[in-house]
C-alpha cells in the first residue's frame, strides 16, 4: 500500500472519528434539551394540579379516596384478589399422593408435577394470552420518540389550561343572573324583595278593609315592618345566590343602595294604592 494511500486512509478515519464526536455531542445537547422540557412540563403540571385542587375546594368537590392497601401477609391471585384459605384437600388420584402418579412402582419418592412457588412460576411462563391463541410470546411495543411524546404532553398541557381558564371564569361567576353586573344583580334582587313585600301590602290593606288587622298594625307594617323584611331578604339572597364559588374577598351587596329601595318601594306602592282605589271611586 503506497503511501497516498495511507494518508487517505487516516483522512477517513479522522473524518469518522470527527463525525462520531459531533453525532455524541448533538446527542448530548439533545438529552439535556430533554431533560430540561422533561422539568419544565414537571412543573407546570405540578402547578396545573395545585389549582385544580383549589378549583375542586372552591366548588365542594373532594378528592376520591385512595384505594387501600392490601394487608400484609396476604396471599395474592392471578385474578387481583386474595385467596382465602379453604378446608384441608385429602390426596387422592392425580394429586401426587400415594395413589397418584408419584406413588407408581417404581417411582417412589419422585413427583409426576414438581410444584413451584408462586413468583418462579410466573417468571418460568414469560408468555402472554393473545387473540390468536394462547401460548404466544407477547410483543414488545415499539420504540418511541421522546421529542414527540413531550410535544404531545405539551398539547395537552396548553388544553388543561384552556379549559382550566374557562373553568376560572365560571367559577368567578354567580348562580343569580351571571352575565349581570354585581350593581345591576343587587338593584334587581332588592327590586323583587321589595315587590314581594308588596303583594304582603296588599294582603294586609284587604285585611284591614274587613276588620282583621287596624290602622296602626297596617301603618306600622307599612312603614317599618315589611321593608325591613325585603331589605334583609334581599340581603339574604345576595349572599347565598349572588356570591360566585371562587372570588377574592366578599362582594359588596350595596346594603345603602338596597336600604333605599326597600324602605321607599313599599311605601310608594301603599300610596299608589290609595291613589288608584279614590281615582277608581
Amino acid at each position: 500500500m503506497s503511501f497516498e494511500e495511507y494518508a487517505a486512509l487516516a483522512r477517513q478515519l479522522a473524518e469518522q472519528r470527527r463525525a462520531g464526536e459531533q453525532h455524541a455531542a448533538a446527542e448530548s445537547e439533545r438529552r439535556r434539551d430533554l431533560h430540561a422540557a422533561v422539568d419544565s412540563l414537571h412543573q407546570r403540571l405540578t402547578a396545573q394540579g395545585h389549582r385544580l385542587d383549589q378549583l375542586g375546594r372552591a366548588i365542594g368537590v373532594d378528592q376520591p379516596p385512595s384505594s387501600p392497601p392490601a394487608a400484609p401477609g396476604t396471599p395474592w391471585s392471578p385474578a387481583g384478589a386474595a385467596t382465602a384459605p379453604g378446608p384441608p384437600h385429602a390426596p387422592g388420584p392425580g394429586d401426587g399422593g400415594p395413589d397418584g402418579a408419584a406413588g407408581a412402582p417404581g417411582r417412589a419418592g419422585v413427583e409426576a408435577y414438581p410444584q413451584l412457588p408462586a413468583g418462579e412460576a410466573r417468571l418460568a411462563l414469560p408468555t402472554a394470552v393473545s387473540p390468536a391463541g394462547a401460548g404466544v410470546p407477547a410483543q414488545r411495543a415499539a420504540a418511541v420518540d421522546p421529542a414527540t411524546e413531550l410535544e404531545l404532553a405539551r398539547r395537552m398541557a396548553d388544553e388543561a389550561d384552556r379549559h382550566g381558564h374557562q373553568a376560572e371564569l365560571l367559577a368567578q361567576r354567580p348562580a343569580l343572573l351571571p352575565t349581570w353586573s354585581p350593581l345591576a344583580r343587587a338593584v334587581a334582587v332588592y327590586a323583587g324583595c321589595g315587590v314581594a313585600a308588596g303583594v304582603l301590602m296588599l294582603t294586609l290593606v284587604l285585611a284591614s278593609g274587613i276588620g282583621l288587622v287596624d290602622g296602626f298594625t297596617l301603618g306600622a307594617w307599612v312603614c317599618a315592618g315589611l321593608p325591613a323584611l325585603a331589605f334583609f331578604g334581599g340581603y339574604l339572597v345576595l349572599g347565598r345566590w349572588g356570591r360566585p364559588a371562587m372570588v377574592a374577598g366578599t362582594p359588596p351587596r350595596y346594603l345603602p343602595l338596597g336600604f333605599l329601595i326597600c324602605f321607599l318601594l313599599v311605601p310608594l306602592g301603599y300610596c299608589a294604592y290609595l291613589l288608584l282605589f279614590r281615582t277608581l271611586r
